[in-house]
């Protein structure tokens, strides 16, 4: 039987902890850390400063960019697959990283399972760029003299597992074409040749080679993704040059560790999505040629798994293999 001292107590405990049960729930609580798998500059880390700052108005709370690269982004995939699973420490990565590490990595010190998507934050279209002494105009011409000049023409990557390696193998195979692959350590060295002539086809972002296309220095046939790009308008689309079967755009994603709770991720991925629907961040992505796209985590799911399908096909079909 409850004594009134003994109620009293109850009471008293029940009091001191409520506030502690709270604190444990709260969140966000503290600064939240985007870790980015890249240096500083380009689509991923862009793409997280892009959201950064709006981010932080909209929870609350300071956001962190930490530029962890180096391993294939594996470093910064590590950390937060380890990190506490209370959304303050998420990922924020390119479709590169966590698509191809796992298909083309025996050991990888993460798992997709280790990680579930907040939504997706941007995407970049490719354009296939050429040299001005490739005798093509257009994409039909392109292919036509791909096809009856096999293995004639080189086409550069920036490595071997890359997004623009994949991606051209993709090309190649669904246009049943023969390029010879160049692989280069970044881009820098692969635009100098391709500049020079040394090799003649680049698919790329379009910040890589705008300035030159612009200049007339390189040739642009298509962009790879749904529309055409603002800053090159007059460049058609695959689809407009009669390919609709080739879309290959890189995107950005935020994640969380596995396991963070539900409420937490809707959180974030509201505010997430309302900090991408502000005309400043639209009028930022726009000026770095990328595109703002939000995809919820359902959505984000399914975009994951169409992908590994396709790229796993055009990696064992290709005979990929890292260096």
């Amino acid at each position: 039987m409850y004594t009134r001292r003994k109620v009293s107590k109850l009471l008293a405990l029940a009091t001191l902890c409520a506030p502690l049960a709270l604190m444990a729930q709260a969140f966000p609580s503290k600064p939240i850390t985007l870790v980015v798998p890249v240096p500083p500059g380009g689509l991923v880390d862009t793409s997280a400063r892009l959201i950064s700052e709006p981010l932080g108005r909209l929870i609350g709370q300071s956001v962190v960019i930490d530029n962890k690269g180096g391993a294939s982004g594996n470093l910064a995939y590590q950390q937060v697959a380890r990190a506490p699973k209370d959304g303050h420490t998420l990922l924020v990565s390119y479709s590169g990283y966590h698509i191809a590490n796992p298909i083309l990595m025996s050991k990888l010190p993460w798992e997709l399972k280790d990680f579930t998507p907040v939504g997706l934050i941007t995407v970049a279209t490719n354009v296939v760029a050429v040299h001005p002494s490739v005798p093509a105009n257009n994409m039909r011409e392109f292919i036509a003299y791909l096809k009856q000049n096999p293995g004639k023409l080189n086409y550069a990557s920036q490595g071997n597992g890359s997004v623009s390696h994949i991606g051209t193998e993709i090309f190649k195979q669904q246009t049943a074409v023969d390029l010879v692959h160049v692989p280069y350590k970044g881009s820098g060295q692969a635009i100098a040749d391709v500049l020079a002539g040394q090799v003649q086809v680049f698919m790329t972002t379009p910040p890589s080679v705008m300035q030159h296309i612009q200049a007339g220095k390189l040739k642009a046939l298509a962009v790879t993704g749904k529309k055409r790009h603002p800053g090159m308008p007059q460049v058609p689309t695959m689809a407009e040059a009669g390919y609709p079967n080739i879309d290959l755009e890189a995107w950005v994603a935020l994640y969380a560790p596995a396991g963070t709770p539900t409420a937490t991720l809707n959180q974030l991925a509201d505010a997430v999505k309302r900090s991408l629907d502000l005309p400043e961040s639209k009028q930022r992505a726009d000026q770095a040629g990328i595109e703002v796209r939000f995809l919820a985590s359902t959505e984000m799911t399914k975009l994951l798994d169409r992908e590994i399908t396709d790229w796993t096909q055009a990696i064992k079909t290709a005979n990929i293999k890292l260096d």
